[in-house]
């Protein structure tokens, strides 16, 4: 996909964005316990994953799963059919673009996955991403910037495509 430029890079994970995913996942009424964590298998996504693991377990969360997937793949099935087997209240994810765009389009058709269910990382807040993956994949999906922001995708108003926002309000 030369034509977008480089979507298989991420970044390291920092803690103000770790601490705001965990405040996305503990707001008041979320009623979030159980969580599948997705990661590509870059070292970035792999240490944002563990690190957001032990920081929701220390809290007394549990994470059903923990999901890895290469960045190109012949079949997209089998890590969204392992993310979603257990029904977790809700799914973080620490990707880079591309292959999280072809896994959110295998689980959004393939799987009972929500994108408003799901909160990501930073590496996953590109303007892009819904555009690679299709009309309302990514509806509700929310995320942490690295200085600690929240953002989201959501529908416009109008025919011009997704929105990738950003929402500065406490959490």
């Amino acid at each position: 996909m030369v034509e977008f430029g480089d979507l298989s890079a991420t970044t390291p994970h920092t803690e103000a964005e770790l601490s705001a995913l965990i405040g996305l996942l503990t707001a008041p009424k979320s009623r979030i316990e159980t969580l599948t964590i997705g990661h590509s298998r870059d070292a970035d996504s792999l240490a944002a994953a563990e690190a957001f693991a032990a920081a929701w377990e220390a809290r007394g969360g549990k994470v059903l799963a923990s999901v890895d997937w290469p960045e190109t793949a012949a079949s997209w099935l089998r890590p969204a059919s392992r993310l979603t087997a257990e029904a977790p209240d809700a799914w973080v994810m620490a990707a880079a673009p591309l292959g999280f765009a072809q896994l959110a389009r295998r689980l959004r058709h393939s799987t009972d996955w929500d994108p408003a269910r799901t909160f990501a990382f930073a590496s996953l807040r590109d303007s892009r991403l819904p555009a690679l993956t299709g009309p309302d994949t990514l509806h509700g999906l929310r995320g942490a910037t690295t200085d600690g922001a929240t953002w989201y995708v959501r529908r416009p108003l109008g025919k011009l495509g997704h929105v990738l926002g950003l929402d500065f309000s406490p959490f």
